[in-house]
């Protein structure tokens, strides 16, 4: 009898291990249903709009909790824009990747030869996205990320300073500097500048060798890939360039992009080189200012004055998450039938999935209008090592610490050596 007590002990000692065992571990009791409890890490890079999609996250675990009953926690992080490259990677070669992560669309290639993207050309979401907008986030004819920045972009305008100046927007670099003259003399001042953070003076490259690669030198950019151009060839990007710098507001390696867009809302200056992606902070700052926005003007060639059509920020998986089902059940709901328009027309970005049912703000369809003319490009791929130069260097520029000549000096050596890495 001792030795049957000492096994029926043995047995509810160990059956009541096993039951705290179970407890401990994420799937908690709730009535008849098992709930699921998940974390899911996720990396985005623009901290703008850290409200919104808080909120989104939010009700992607109410989504999650209610009909798929998993408790779902989201940890959003969100770095500074100049901080989320190198943080990113770091995340990427430890072992702390996050199981979702933004990226520009340019850089998709690298990171799927890396390694570090999941195929999602199988998902719901790929049959929602519009066909131009898909083939700009797709490799090898595979889809690897969400779009979700995907915009017309150029100079952003005061439409009631242009107005009270009796000024229309620029076609060619004559037109610019005439507007420049006018404002001045109206006691306005042309640009606002804000060089603190290196990726916004080098908005300047981007359109400026958009406009001139896609208009004249259409062939420069594939020389260049082949170690057979240089940016001396394409010089006269400089001219815009320096008219506006000559035209801004002072102390521009003092003011960030939040409170440039903030001092350009409340009218600081008449224009500014920024994309359409600043318009939740400048319209949050004044809601009833007319904004508008034009290409900006490289030379006197009208072709070459071009809007940038692009798709800028992309939300990947990481294809080792610990989550991969979870992760890529929130790379779907960004595209929700029922909750992303909300999510996309609060941050003010573009439709670009038939699921999306809003209307485009006023200077999303103003900019919208040159791309249905024809005036526009598809953003330029350049290797991520040269788009992070330029923006250094025009900030050494601004101060005067380098020449053009050393910036093409410069900018030449950085794309050969980007060219010896691939």
């Amino acid at each position: 009898m001792k030795i049957m007590r000492k096994v029926i002990a043995l047995t509810l000692t160990l059956c009541l291990t096993v039951a705290l065992t179970a407890c401990k571990q994420s799937d908690t009791a709730s009535g008849d249903k098992v709930t699921k409890e998940a974390e899911l890490n996720i990396m985005m890079s623009f901290p703008q709009y850290m409200d919104q999609w808080e909120t989104y996250c939010k009700q992607f675990e109410d989504k999650m909790l209610k009909e798929e009953n998993i408790k779902v926690k989201v940890n959003l992080e969100m770095p500074s824009s100049d901080q989320y490259d190198s943080v990113l990677q770091a995340r990427l070669t430890g072992d702390d990747a996050p199981d979702l992560y933004t990226i520009h669309s340019n850089n998709i290639p690298a990171y799927v030869k890396a390694g570090n993207l999941t195929d999602i050309s199988k998902e719901a979401l790929a049959d929602k996205i519009y066909e131009n907008v898909r083939e700009t986030v797709s490799t090898d004819g595979k889809l690897y990320a969400v779009p979700i920045e995907s915009q017309a972009w150029g100079v952003l305008y005061n439409k009631d300073i242009f107005k009270d100046c009796g000024l229309t927007a620029p076609d060619t670099l004559d037109d610019l500097k005439n507007i420049c003259q006018v404002l001045k003399g109206k006691g306005y001042t042309p640009f606002l500048l804000a060089f603190q953070e290196q990726w916004v003076p080098q908005l300047m490259t981007a359109l400026t060798i958009g406009g001139k690669v896609s208009g004249e030198s259409k062939d420069w950019l594939e020389r260049m890939y082949k170690d057979q151009a240089s940016y001396e060839e394409i010089s006269d990007i400089f001219d815009p360039i320096d008219l506006i710098i000559a035209n801004g507001t002072e102390r521009a390696m003092e003011e960030g992009s939040e409170a440039a867009s903030a001092d350009f809302a409340n009218g600081k200056a008449a224009m500014f080189v920024q994309g359409t992606w600043a318009a939740q902070t400048i319209m949050t700052t004044n809601p009833d200012m007319h904004m508008g926005v034009f290409p900006l003007p490289v030379n006197n060639n009208k072709d070459c004055t071009l809007v940038n059509l692009s798709t800028s920020t992309t939300l990947g998986v990481y294809p080792n998450s610990k989550e991969l089902d979870l992760a890529l059940k929130f790379a779907n709901y960004v595209l929700d039938d029922k909750d992303s328009s909300n999510l996309f027309k609060s941050c003010s970005f573009n439709p670009l999935a038939t699921c999306h049912k809003y209307e485009s703000s006023s200077w999303v369809t103003e900019a919208s209008k040159y791309v249905e003319e024809g005036r526009s490009y598809q953003d330029l791929v350049l290797p991520s090592s040269v788009t992070d130069e330029q923006g250094k260097l025009l900030q050494a520029y601004y101060v005067g610490s380098t020449t053009k000549e050393d910036i093409i000096k410069d900018l030449d050596k950085t794309f050969k050596e980007a060219n010896a890495l691939n």
